[in-house]
């Protein structure tokens, strides 16, 4: 009895490091780090081929608060570099490309998108231990030089 007891249990921790170690892990909804201002969003990552990719899905403050130039307007690309681009909306905008899976919950060689500054960084994710929480880290050149923000995972 006691050794089915051990053998139940040893199989249960396995099969959880195999979900927690799964290259797909990161697939799914994402609830942003909430800003002061812009409240936060929900981004949703999917997978082509081998990498992975993330757009806007959900804004909790879909347009621009009373004392912005644009207030009341649905929140666009405005600080793109490329002028023809900045009026398309923040929602379904794609944030994160080209992430390949590193094994071992994380993923990297991809790119994260600030539609705040326009700007595009080299990104690395890492999937905490609760399996909920995404540690995403941009960075210029190197991974010393960056910002590390955490997004929870939202259930369906």
């Amino acid at each position: 009895m006691r050794s089915t007891v051990l053998v139940t249990l040893f199989a249960l921790m396995v099969a959880g490091l195999a979900v927690a170690a799964e290259p797909d892990a990161i697939v799914g909804v994402w609830a942003t780090e909430p800003d002061p201002v812009d409240g936060n969003a929900h981004v949703e990552v999917w997978k082509e081929g081998d990498r992975f990719f993330g757009k806007i899905i959900w804004l909790e403050k879909p347009e621009y608060a009373a004392d912005d130039r644009m207030a009341g307007q649905p929140k666009v690309d405005r600080e793109n570099p490329d002028e023809a681009v900045r009026q398309r909306s923040l929602i379904g905008l794609r944030i994160l490309a080209d992430f390949r899976s590193a094994g071992d919950g994380e993923w990297n060689k991809g790119t994260i998108y600030d539609p705040d500054n326009g700007k595009t960084y080299k990104c690395v994710a890492r999937l905490a231990d609760d399996g909920r929480t995404l540690k995403v880290r941009g960075f210029v050149g190197f991974s010393l030089l960056g910002r590390t923000t955490e997004w929870t995972r939202v259930e369906p």
